[in-house]
C-alpha cells in the first residue's frame, strides 16, 4: 500500500503521481489494478453520484459509507478524503469527523481553506491524523466565489495564496491540493515546498501529482466540461476499457502528456 512517505519520495525523485476520485469498491479495484497511486473520496460524489448540484449537501456519514467501499475494493492506493461541508467549523467537529474517515479506512483528510485552518492543521496532526490542505478553486465556498472560476489571476492573488499555503504547511500540512488556478503558480508553489507533494487540478503539468473526477475522465460528464479535464475512455474498447483508461491516465501523468497546454491556464503573473 502506498504511503505518504511514499507520495513524498515520488517528489524527490521527480516522478509524477496520479489520483482519481472514487467512490465504490468496483472502481477502486480497477483502479488498483491500474496501480493508480492515489484515490481521493471527495466530497464530489454529491454531484458525481448523488445527483446534487453541489457538494454541500453531502454528509459525514456519506463520506465514511464511501471511504470504507473504496477501501475495501484497493489494498494499492494511497486513500484520502474529504471533510465535507462545515464538518469542521469547531476543533472539536475537525477531530471528531477525521476520526471517523481515518476508521473508516483513510489515511489522510482533506479540507477546504486558507491561512484559518492552521489551527485545525496542528491540532489533527498532533492527534495523528494527516492532512491534505485544498486551496485556488475551493468548491464548498462556490457560493463565496459567485461560481466555479479560475482562481489567483494576479500577482497579488497568487501571492496571497502562497502565504496561505506556507500558513497551513507550518503547522504541518502534509500535502496541498491546488484547483483551477494559473500553470505558473501550480509550478512556484511545487517548487516552494519540496517537502510538501501537491495535487493539481487544473493547475498546471508541474505539480507533483495531478487528480480528476473518475466520471469526468470516463467521459461521463453530461453538460459543460471544464478545460482541464480530458476523456481518456476515448481510445479504449473491449472488456478491460474502463481499467484501460484509468492505466492511460496514470501513463500520461507520469510521462507529462497530461495535462497539456490545452487543459492549463496561462495567465503570467
Amino acid at each position: 500500500m502506498i504511503s505518504l512517505s511514499d507520495l513524498r519520495q515520488f517528489k524527490q525523485q521527480g516522478r509524477k503521481f496520479s489520483c482519481l476520485t472514487c467512490y465504490d469498491a468496483s472502481m477502486a479495484k480497477a483502479m488498483e489494478l491500474a496501480e493508480i497511486d492515489s484515490i481521493l473520496v471527495g466530497d464530489s460524489l454529491g454531484m458525481a453520484i448523488q445527483g446534487r448540484d453541489s457538494t454541500l449537501p453531502v454528509t459525514v456519514a456519506d463520506m465514511a459509507y464511501h471511504t470504507a467501499a473504496v477501501r475495501r475494493g484497493n489494498q494499492h492506493a494511497f486513500l484520502l478524503t474529504d471533510l465535507p461541508f462545515m464538518s469542521y467549523a469547531t476543533l472539536n467537529d475537525a477531530l471528531v469527523n477525521a476520526r471517523t474517515m481515518m476508521q473508516a479506512g483513510a489515511q489522510m483528510v482533506k479540507m477546504e481553506g486558507t491561512a484559518w485552518l492552521a489551527e485545525t492543521v496542528q491540532v489533527l496532526t498532533r492527534n495523528g491524523i494527516p492532512v491534505c490542505i485544498h486551496l485556488g478553486l475551493m468548491p464548498q465556498s462556490v457560493h463565496v466565489f459567485g461560481g466555479y472560476k479560475l482562481q489567483a489571476r494576479t500577482r497579488a492573488a497568487a501571492d496571497q495564496l502562497i502565504a496561505d499555503c506556507q500558513a497551513v504547511v507550518d503547522a504541518g500540512a502534509a500535502l496541498l491540493l491546488l484547483e483551477c488556478v494559473p500553470a505558473q503558480l501550480g509550478r512556484e508553489i511545487a517548487e516552494l515546498f519540496p517537502g510538501v507533494p501537491v495535487i493539481g487540478i487544473g493547475a498546471g503539468v508541474d505539480t507533483d501529482g495531478q487528480v480528476l473526477v473518475v466520471q469526468d475522465m470516463l467521459g461521463l460528464t453530461f453538460g459543460r466540461v471544464a478545460r482541464f479535464v480530458r476523456n481518456f475512455m476515448k481510445e479504449q474498447s473491449g472488456e478491460t476499457a474502463i481499467t484501460d483508461a484509468f492505466r492511460a491516465f496514470h501513463t500520461a501523468v507520469q510521462d507529462q502528456s497530461f495535462p497539456a497546454k490545452e487543459h492549463t491556464f496561462q495567465v503570467e503573473l
